[in-house]
């Protein structure tokens, strides 16, 4: 790497543009090992931080520190949380439908104490909520003020790039407008229906859509 060209940090959960110079031994913050996807839920197999949507999830803050480095690491794969099964208990006593003296009225010494099966508890009817001629009013979001020369982080999926309002634009920002897609050991983009098997082939799919950068994550 030549001496004072800033370069990007390939750890996962850094992405940081430095120099040899401003590398120490702590200026990177990153996750040591993969990610697990599992019912819905995206986890750090590292520090078990996790969310439901995923560019919540990228934004978790690493749990190492270290020094940057432009060598992708290799990923421990982690493997996936396995369904506990359900078991149900096995029941000591034959069913009263299973009897044939409980089926045809007579009186069963094995049945005589279970409580009837067919017994509905009653139900309280539903009455209707009294309506009301006052309306809540939800006030309108505050306006956010933003420094246009103030350096902010793109949160659009697929960025994450540093920008300032000045410079925005409608093709400044290149994303993915999702969502991400995460499916029988396969992640993608919906988007552009691109699909990979491994995490960082799926980190590095190109952006599909030219936008405005946001500091405000899209949906």
């Amino acid at each position: 790497m030549e001496k004072g060209s800033k370069v990007r940090c390939q750890r996962i959960g850094c992405d940081a543009m430095f120099t040899e110079d401003e590398n120490t031994e702590d200026s990177c913050t990153y996750h040591a090992s993969g990610p697990i996807f599992h019912d819905g839920t995206k986890e750090w197999s590292c520090c078990k931080q996790r969310s439901h949507d995923f560019s919540l999830f990228l934004a978790l803050p690493g749990c190492k520190t270290g020094k940057h480095t432009t060598e992708k690491p290799v990923i421990v794969k982690a493997a996936p949380k396995k369904p506990v099964p359900f078991v149900a208990p096995a029941s000591t006593t034959s069913s009263k439908l299973d009897c044939s003296r409980c089926r045809q009225g007579f009186f069963c010494s094995e049945h005589g104490s279970q409580a009837k099966s067919n017994t509905t508890m009653p139900t309280s009817p539903v009455l209707p909520k009294c309506s009301t001629d006052v309306q809540e009013v939800t006030p309108p979001p505050a306006k956010k003020i933003i420094n246009i020369n103030e350096p902010q982080t793109c949160r659009n999926k697929g960025c994450g790039r540093t920008f300032k309002e000045k410079d925005n634009s409608d093709d400044a920002c290149s994303y993915h407008p999702g969502p991400a897609v995460f499916h029988d050991r396969m992640r993608g983009w919906k988007c552009c229906d691109v699909h990979v098997k491994e995490f960082d082939e799926f980190m590095e799919i190109p952006p599909c859509t030219k936008g405005w950068h946001s500091s405000d994550p899209i949906s």
